[in-house]
Order: C-alpha cells, then structure tokens, then sequence
C-alpha cells in the first residue's frame, strides 16, 4: 500500500525541516529498518524486545538514522509477538504505554509504519497513535481494503483509543495514464471527499534507486515527482501539528 514508502520519506522530509522526528517500525518485514540502512539480523534488540518485555522506554533500542531522524527498529521475530502476545491482558498498550515515557517528549512526531494485517501489531500502533494516514494504491478493488481498515479503526476507537482521528486517505502509486487508477481516485474521492489527500504519483525508478541506496527520495532523487510529493505531504502534516 506504499506505506513503507511513505513513513520513511514523510519522516526524512520532516527531519530535514528541523523536525525531531521518531519513526517506530512495527512489521515484522523489517522494510523501514533496512531503508533506513541498518542490517536486521545484527541488531542486539529491536521492537521484539520493547513489546515482548512490556518495556516503559524505547530509549535503549532507539538508533540514529540522519539528523532529526531516529528509528526503533523492527526485527523478524516481531513475527512471533504476534502470537505471543495474543493472550496477555495489555497487549494492545505495550507500544503506548513505551511511548509514554519521559525521552520520547524529546521528538517533535512519531511515525509508526505497521504491518498490513489487522494483528496485535497493527491494534498497538493504532492504540498509540493520535492520528492515522491510510495510503492505498490506486488500482482497482483497492477501496475493498480501506473499508477493512477503518472497521478495525473505529473498532479500536470505540473501545481502546478514543482520541484517535483520520488524518487522511493518501492515494500512492498513482498513475495518471492508468485508466484504472483514475477510477480508484475518484471512488476514493466520493466515499471520504475531503479526507483525500494529494496523490503520490508512480516513480519506480526513483522508489527502487532510493530503496536500495538506503536514502530518501529527498536525497537520492530531489527532483522526482515522488519527492516533490512527500514534500508537499510533510508540509501538511506539519502544518495539521501546529493546529490547535
């Protein structure tokens, strides 16, 4: 659903800006992790370690990615907190509760990239959160999913985060040749109207070459449409910060 993709870039951006920026990665792919350039199989405690011990601090597992930019790492076995922690009372609270800590009121935004199944992973990154971004591919049947995700949301809402708002529907790899995703844009658009944030547009080459030089689109291609894009998102999300 390019949201990898867009919590890296969205926070590189936003670092770039002076904004201290925390990202959290919560899937088990580890995708956010090795974007951010850190080898997953040498890391001595990850995301695993902080949910599993129901730690009150991210603090010791915290690594620098750039300037204004940290990441609590993700690690293969988040595979297995799934089920492990599928039976403990507080398992939807142990990301919260971490976050609640003293040394997260150093980052200005955290960014929590999940998994794309609605697991325990996912309840504890909405549990957490204050705000939700969807990114969803413009292609056909692609709404099918976001309907799935926002039952589980207000699902969470209702019962466990209260304060949980939609922050937007981000259309990503947008094609505006692509009869097919002209249509999911404008079905998007007449379900969740003004929640429909500006596209992503499709730039592979631009996505794969920063992919695999672990950089931001930011750096590696500046002037590429999909950089310019997450550009003009950061700018938002700040602006919706400084919202009261």
């Amino acid at each position: 659903m390019g949201k990898t993709t867009t919590v890296f870039n969205l926070g590189a951006v936003l670092a770039a800006r002076g904004v201290r920026t925390l990202l959290v990665d919560l899937d088990p792919q580890a995708a956010l992790t090795a974007w951010a350039g850190f080898d997953t199989s040498s890391l001595k405690q990850s995301m695993y370690s902080v949910l599993m011990d129901g730690a009150d601090t991210l603090a010791p597992i915290v690594l620098r990615a750039a300037d204004n930019l940290m990441l609590a790492p993700a690690s293969l076995d988040l595979a297995s907190a799934e089920v492990a922690l599928s039976s403990a009372p507080d398992r939807a609270q142990r990301l919260q509760r971490a976050l609640h800590s003293s040394e997260t009121a150093q980052y200005d935004i955290v960014l929590v990239d999940t998994p794309a199944t609605l697991g325990v992973l996912t309840v504890n990154g909405l549990v957490a959160a204050h705000q939700l971004l969807i990114p969803v591919q413009c292609e056909a049947l692609s709404m099918r999913g976001v309907r799935a995700v926002l039952e589980a949301v207000w699902l969470v809402r209702g019962r466990l985060n209260h304060g949980l708002e939609l922050l937007g529907v981000l259309p990503t790899v947008f094609r505006a040749e692509v009869p097919g995703a002209q249509a999911a844009l404008a079905e998007m658009q007449s379900v969740f109207r003004n929640w429909v944030l500006t596209p992503i547009p499709a730039d592979d080459a631009a996505i794969t070459g920063a992919s695999a030089s672990s950089a931001p689109l930011l750096r590696h291609a500046p002037s590429s449409a999909a950089a310019q894009a997450y550009l003009r998102l950061a700018e938002f999300v700040a602006n919706e910060q400084r919202t009261p």
